[in-house]
């Protein structure tokens, strides 16, 4: 029956193998297409270099992991026409800090001296500068795209033990990881993708024409036995049961592998898992829209990059995690005609664009679409700022660790 269904499926999807995109309406759409300039004044903090640039200079790694939002968005703001160099008429207020360009040998960024950093950094404004001390970062933003932002902890339990920084629960977060209802989400933060190289991406780009011929498709790991051995917290086991249900199911093409062919192998798929890891996303959301791979998003609670610009009900496929077994009942049942739409839509380019930090920037990219996340946010609320002599933040709280000089 399965074998049936994908030949009728995959017949369809070929059929007519030239790109249609279809408009995308309302107010997501409308969103989309948001022009942030005149809308908002950024300024962005000069800081010593051993914040940002130095770190840089000593392992360049840092610009082609997931988390090198926080280098671009710097690099975007210094040239952007939102920037303002008079400090008294900013919207916002950047500091522009480089936590996750700290790597390992092996190249994994490790979020342990972070809080270190940041305190260190916002010590340096507050003490320099007086626009954090009149709102206490309330018109402050920080890039901080951990694996569960500002709560800088791989591992889901720790880092909702540890919670965000005390010194940037009033700023607003610009983070990957966005989950409803969790202690490491404040309310208010953008939510944007991670980082996939735009360049890299382009180059692998096949004839759009190309038959989609895999019906599911998956890369990645299903296990991580180096930080869970025991097989308890990653993926929340969503990513074992992937392997255990559908490892021999020959409507999924998965495997632990990373081939040189990945990128082309998107562009011929129909389905893209985007299961959690140690959090809710990863980059496979973002080359799943770029290759027009329909994302199936296997991870409970989650809340997508830009969710008020992109109509992710639309183009996407929600599967909860504990429904993980019943895949391929899931997708083989979902009509050719939704199907075809889904495609039609992320066929857009501004759907493209609105998930990469391209160098240069172009119009409607991520890079904007935090800006319009920004200026949705003004004016100010009263409550922003303080009243003479009045606190909110407290300086000594968080882990001792956290104290320490940077």
């Amino acid at each position: 029956m399965w074998v049936t269904a994908i030949a009728l499926l995959l017949a369809f999807a070929s059929a007519d193998n030239t790109p249609k995109i279809e408009r995308i309406s309302g107010s997501a759409g409308d969103v989309l297409e948001d022009d942030p300039v005149g809308k908002l004044k950024v300024y962005v903090y000069e800081l010593p270099s051993k914040y940002n640039k130095k770190l840089l200079l000593k392992d360049p790694r840092c610009l082609t992991h997931m988390f090198a939002a926080e280098i671009f968005m710097h690099r975007f703001l210094l040239s952007s026409p939102v920037r303002t160099l008079n400090p008294e008429e900013a919207d916002w207020f950047y500091t522009p800090i480089y936590p996750t360009c700290d790597l390992t040998p092996t190249g994994l960024p490790l979020p342990f001296k972070s809080p270190r950093m940041m305190r260190s950094a916002i010590q340096l404004i507050s003490s320099n500068w007086p626009y954090w001390n009149r709102t206490e970062g309330a018109d402050h933003f920080f890039v901080v795209p951990h694996d569960f932002g500002a709560c800088f902890h791989y591992q889901e339990e720790k880092a909702i033990e540890r919670g965000i920084l005390p010194l940037l629960q009033r700023a607003t977060l610009v983070q990957t990881f966005g989950q409803r209802n969790h202690v490491c989400l404040n309310e208010g933060s953008i939510t944007i993708p991670p980082y996939a190289p735009p360049q890299k991406m382009q180059a692998h780009q096949i004839p759009p024409d190309t038959p989609r011929s895999i019906f599911v498709y998956f890369r990645g790991l299903f296990y991580d036995v180096n930080n869970d051995p025991e097989g308890g917290y990653y993926a929340r086991g969503a990513r074992a049961a992937v392997w255990e249900n559908f490892k021999n199911n020959p409507l999924f093409d998965i495997s632990t592998d990373h081939p040189t062919t990945y990128y082309e192998d998107m562009q011929r798929a129909i389905f893209c898992l985007c299961p959690l890891g140690w959090a809710p996303w990863s980059p496979r959301l973002v080359e799943a829209v770029v290759f027009g791979c329909i994302p199936v998003i296997i991870a409970d609670d989650i809340v997508l990059p830009f969710a008020d610009a992109i109509p992710w009900e639309e183009i996407g496929v929600f599967v909860a995690e504990e429904d993980v077994p019943k895949l391929d009942t899931i997708l083989t049942s979902i009509p050719p005609e939704v199907i075809l739409r889904k495609q039609r839509l992320l066929a857009n380019p501004s759907m493209k664009r609105a998930m990469l930090f391209p160098q240069p920037a172009q119009p409607g990219d991520a890079f904007h679409q935090i800006l319009n996340g920004l200026a949705r946010k003004l004016p100010h609320d009263k409550s922003t700022y303080l009243k003479p002599g009045g606190k909110f933040l407290n300086w000594t709280s968080g882990p001792v660790g956290d104290l320490k000089p940077w």
